[in-house]
């Protein structure tokens, strides 16, 4: 079936089949055990479905794992009951307030945690992002009290062991990528990197990272072969200190991390990936910036996580990663590029091929009776909850089971 092809169920009713490149009829899981992959849900647009209708699809495509840049109430009600972990994010914003004060952090935890915790799986909160690429000196400080204090807080109700505290961060922190085993922290930002992995050591915490080799392509595109930042074929590089082989950039990029962290003198805080991806189109000078590029990224990588590939430095440990994003966001500032990471548009249609299956429900308004069926089709196709969180979309004032 094409993709975005209408069909009709046994009861005639409407509904939208998300085809991407997956004939089978049962989408696969791409979760193992609470590692795999993710999605990371950004909300940058004025055009999206609303976060009912993505819960059905999320669901109908086996991913079980979201990380939010916020801690959106409408979205983690949607997702009550459901079977999807979140990580929900603690804006930049925040920091030096809870530095400061570490009321603060109670009070977030009180108003974006408490309310859904007993019904929506949070599981993390990352506190801060990319906060080391902003230079401010004032808001790199209040990052580690900042976590602190959203631990403090965590601990105080009993929550510090079902939900995490971590930062997410990008890799301009590295001041050498090249060869991985030679990986290191730019000096200037030991001094409070130290005192991080120190932290999330002693909490067991994973570190976050955020890595594009599409960027590195871009600059570098007659320097760097495609085929070895999209997952394709090719000789790869060897590590001259380990003659370990990489044949991808992403597990090389990885291992640099590791490299710099076990530098500063950790080799127990698992480095995970919070945002990885390939944009769609871009600008003219971003080069390499294509569906068929994107499809194949994040293709030949969802692959990888099936199959629980480690990078060649830490081949025990699968990767963990999610990806950037479920939708394209038309309300981004920046390049072309920035709008146009997302394997859905936001009518529900995929923007390429890589390899999944997923529903999208059409919500029909025109009489009660509709609804009825709509929501009993539903609950048919993917379960009371999600039935109930649709019902709860169109505004239908009724009893049922979530």
């Amino acid at each position: 079936m094409t993709p975005g092809a209408t069909f009709f169920d046994e009861r005639g009713k409407r509904a939208t089949k998300i085809t991407i490149g997956c004939s089978s009829p049962t989408p696969p899981s791409y979760s193992c055990n609470g590692q795999g992959v993710g999605i990371n849900y950004g909300q940058i647009a004025n055009n999206l479905p609303s976060p009912a209708r993505v819960a059905v699809l999320l669901r109908s495509l086996n991913i079980t794992r979201v990380k939010l840049y916020d801690a959106d109430p409408n979205v983690l009600t949607s997702f009550s009951n459901s079977q999807v972990d979140f990580m929900i994010g603690l804006g930049n914003e925040f920091l030096q307030n809870m530095s400061a004060d570490p009321t603060k952090a109670q009070s977030w935890i009180q108003q974006r945690l408490q309310p859904h915790i007993a019904k929506t799986r949070i599981t993390s909160i990352v506190v801060g992002n990319e906060i080391f690429k902003t230079n401010d000196r004032v808001l790199i400080a209040s990052l580690l009290p900042a976590m602190k204090a959203v631990y403090s807080a965590l601990t105080d109700l009993g929550l510090e062991k079902q939900v995490t505290v971590t930062s997410a961060h990008s890799l301009d922190m590295l001041q050498t990528s090249y060869p991985p085993s030679s990986g290191s922290f730019k000096e200037e930002f030991i001094q409070f990197l130290q005192p991080i992995l120190d932290f999330h050591s002693q909490i067991k915490s994973p570190f976050l990272i955020n890595a594009y080799p599409f960027f590195a392509y871009k600059d570098s595109p007659k320097e760097i072969p495609l085929e070895y930042v999209l997952f394709q074929p090719n000789k790869g590089m060897v590590d001259p200190n380990t003659n370990l082989h990489y044949d991808n950039m992403l597990f090389a990029q990885v291992d640099a991390l590791y490299a710099a962290i076990k530098a500063l003198g950790h080799t127990d805080v698992e480095v995970r990936i919070s945002e990885t991806g390939w944009p769609s189109k871009g600008d003219e000078s971003e080069i390499g910036a294509s569906p068929e590029n994107a499809a194949l990224y994040n293709g030949n990588l969802l692959k990888l996580v099936q199959e629980r590939k480690g990078t060649p430095g830490k081949q025990s440990v699968p990767i963990d990663v999610y990806v950037f994003a479920l939708f394209n966001e038309n309300l981004k500032p920046g390049p072309t590029s920035e709008r146009n990471y997302g394997l859905f548009y936001p009518d529900g249609k995929p923007v390429y091929n890589v390899g999944l299956q997923g529903y999208l429900p059409d919500i029909i308004y025109s009489s009660s009776a509709s609804i009825i069926k709509t929501l009993n089709l539903w609950r048919a196709v993917m379960g009371l909850a999600v039935a109930g969180l649709i019902a709860l979309d169109m505004g239908v004032k009724m009893r049922m089971p979530l």
